[in-house]
C-alpha cells in the first residue's frame, strides 16, 4: 500500500469511528515523531495504535481491515493467569470488504457490531488437526445464546449484535449494507504469531513511501 492511501484511510476511518461517538485515546493523535520518541513504553511494547492492513495482497478496497488497539496485556501474563489478560479493538470493516478465513490458538474473542451495516461472519470448526472442518455443523454463543450453522454458515449480526468465538474457530468476515464499526474484547493479542491464516498471506501490509506518515501504524514501530 502507498502510505498516501494509508493517510487517506486513517482520516476516513477517525471520521467513521467518531461519527458514532466513539473516540480514541490521545495517543492516536501523536505526529510520526513523537511515537518514535515512545519507543520502549507500553505503547509500542504491547502493540497499541493505528493497524492498516491489505494481508499484504495490495487489494485493500476487496481484502483488508482498519483496526485500532486501545488496550492489551502481555502474553507472558497468560502463563500464571495473573495480570492484565485482556485487549480490545475498534475495527472498521467496508461494505463487502473480506477480512480473510482465518483462527487464533490462544486468543477468544467477543467481536461485536457497534454500529453501521451488518457484519456477515462466515464460521466453520476445526478438525482433528487443526485445519477446517468442511462437514461439521458449528455451534457459537451469540449475546449468552447458543447459534448452530453447518460448516461454513453465515453468522449475520446486526448493530448491537455479538459473537465468541474460542481458539481454533475458524473465520472470516465482511459487511452488507454499508461500512460496519467492529469492535473486539479478546484474550491478550498477540498479532504476529497467532493469527493462522487459511491461505499464505500476511498480516501486515508492505508499505511504499510516496509521503510522510501522518501517524505511525504498529507495523512501523520496528
Amino acid at each position: 500500500m502507498k502510505r498516501s492511501a494509508v493517510n487517506s484511510i486513517l482520516t476516513e476511518g477517525d471520521a467513521f469511528i467518531r461519527s458514532f461517538g466513539f473516540v480514541l485515546p490521545p495517543f492516536a493523535y501523536w505526529s510520526a515523531e513523537k511515537m518514535r520518541a515512545a519507543s520502549g513504553t507500553d505503547i509500542h511494547a504491547r502493540g497499541l495504535g493505528w493497524d492498516i492492513t491489505d494481508y499484504g495482497e495490495g487489494r485493500f478496497d476487496e481484502m483488508g481491515l482498519f483496526l485500532f488497539t486501545t488496550r492489551n496485556g502481555q502474553v507472558e501474563h497468560l502463563n500464571n493467569g495473573k495480570g492484565m489478560l485482556y485487549a480490545e479493538k475498534i475495527m472498521i470493516t467496508r461494505d463487502r470488504q473480506l477480512s480473510p478465513m482465518h483462527r487464533h490458538n490462544v486468543k477468544a474473542e467477543d467481536i461485536i457490531n457497534r454500529g453501521g451495516g451488518d457484519l456477515v461472519i462466515e464460521l466453520f470448526a476445526p478438525d482433528a488437526d487443526g485445519g477446517i472442518d468442511r462437514s461439521s455443523d458449528i455451534t457459537v454463543p451469540s449475546d449468552g445464546m447458543p447459534v448452530t450453522l453447518s460448516a461454513g454458515g453465515h453468522l449475520r449480526l446486526k448493530p448491537g449484535e455479538s459473537v465468541t468465538l474460542m481458539p481454533g474457530i475458524w473465520h472470516a468476515f465482511w459487511a452488507e449494507g454499508g461500512d460496519c464499526l467492529v469492535g473486539e474484547v479478546s484474550t491478550v493479542n498477540d498479532d504476529r504469531t497467532d493469527n493462522v491464516f487459511e491461505q499464505p498471506i500476511g498480516r501486515f501490509s508492505r508499505i511504499e513511501e510516496d509521503e510522510a506518515p501522518m501517524y505511525l501504524l504498529v507495523s512501523d514501530y520496528n
